[in-house]
């Protein structure tokens, strides 16, 4: 794929090469921290004999830290592209993965979340995304949902290398191997395969970031939109095996079920990235939104063929990613981009932050049903908010938006 001229004259590397580049990064710092605790938390619970709650509680601290400075970071890469940002970020990762694996006690392990949140910030999705805007504007879509394809990986990759690397070297080795990877790995690849500056929006273009007050709405309801869907998505991610288990499934078989989720987001995504230019990322969301609704009412009424709840599950989250990214794209342009997922990633990475607390309340307080109950409620009060954006935005429901 031909490069496209940077604003200096110098050519950027080709989409596949900053794509790849980042889809690799994209694995690493999911892995690394999202995905961490899924193998390590009992392993740290068990050595240190600090309570598992406070333990897992480190990636709540960590979501929150990452909620408060994305508005921010998402300033400094509309001003100076994403590659500074990113490799800051890895090597905010690398040091709150060192303090992780040298902490020796609960208030020094807490601390090394926060700067992995900061970290977090700086390196997960929404910083990836306001990156690939800030160099290829409108036509982002396609390099956008080829991250997410990336991104479905890390669970996969990182699990079996976290399980690998607890095995041989211990969780606090684990987590210094993690570090290490960083700095070895990802900051080099941001270093050298990312673009130096950004170059699809000039410095008038960024200062463009105000909205109109009819935008001001539409963007009101996009955000609600959006942080209900990654609070489902870390509530699900959270409590999914226990729902599975209190619907009388033993783990191995909840555990068997619960793969789908993966598989299921890739393969939505394949799809959207096949034929997503034939229509607005708009109707993407839409069809997010509803595949959420219809595998929460599903799970909440018990139906029969759990795989084919959790399947629509996986496939919705997996279209979810992708119009988190592509939607405020298509409905602010490029200019405000980089600043707006800033914004976005706030309430975002709140929500994600409590919401496995509440549902585990719900889950104690009330059982699967009322767990799930909450979850159908969330999930169809998206459905309402879809349909209310789809009317506050009439132009965009029958536009295209390409892809080069």
């Amino acid at each position: 794929m031909r490069a496209v001229p940077e604003a200096a004259g110098v050519a950027l590397p080709g989409k596949a090469v900053i794509v790849t580049a980042l889809g690799v990064t994209q694995i690493l710092a999911w892995g690394s921290t999202f995905y961490l605790l899924g193998v390590l938390a009992p392993f740290i619970a068990r050595d240190t004999a600090w309570s598992y709650d406070y333990v897992v509680g480190g990636l709540s601290a960590g979501l929150l830290v990452a909620g408060i400075v994305s508005p921010r970071l998402g300033r400094l890469i509309s001003h100076r592209g994403g590659r500074p940002v990113l490799a800051v970020g890895a090597i905010l990762l690398a040091g709150g993965l060192l303090g992780l694996g040298i902490a020796q006690n609960l208030a020094s392990y807490l601390a090394a979340w926060l700067v992995i949140g900061a970290g977090m910030g700086a390196s997960l999705y929404d910083a990836a995304f306001s990156t690939l805007g800030s160099v290829y504007g409108s036509r982002s879509r396609d390099a956008i949902t080829s991250v997410t394809l990336f991104g479905g990986f890390a669970s996969t990759v990182c699990w079996p290398l976290s399980a690998f690397l607890v095995e041989h070297l211990g969780w606090r080795g684990a987590c210094l191997s993690y570090a290490a990877i960083q700095i070895a790995i990802a900051l080099p690849i941001h270093l050298i395969f990312l673009p130096r500056t950004s170059a699809a929006i000039t410095t008038t273009q960024r200062r463009q970031v105000q909205l109109e007050p009819h935008e001001v709405r539409v963007f009101f309801i996009l955000a609600t939109i959006i942080t209900t869907g990654s609070a489902i998505l870390s509530l699900m991610g959270t409590h999914l095996l226990p729902l599975l288990q209190a619907r009388g499934l033993d783990l191995s078989f909840a555990v068997g079920i619960g793969m789908i989720v993966g598989p299921a987001q890739v393969g939505a995504r394949l799809i959207e990235m096949l034929a997503g230019h034939r229509y607005h990322p708009i109707w993407t969301m839409v069809a997010s939104v509803v595949l959420v609704a219809v595998a929460a009412v599903m799970l909440l009424a018990g139906f029969p063929l759990v795989i084919v709840a959790i399947a629509l599950y996986g496939a919705g989250n997996g279209l979810g990613s992708v119009a988190r990214g592509t939607v405020p794209m298509a409905l602010f342009g490029p200019e405000r981009y980089p600043v707006l997922m800033g914004r976005l990633a706030l309430p975002l990475m709140i929500a994600m932050a409590v919401s496995p607390f509440i549902g585990g309340l719900a889950f104690q307080h009330g059982g699967a049903f009322w767990t799930l109950a909450m979850l159908a409620i969330l999930a169809l009060t998206n459905v309402l908010l879809i349909a209310v954006l789809l009317v506050q935005t009439p132009k965009h429901r029958s536009e295209s938006y390409g892809t080069e």
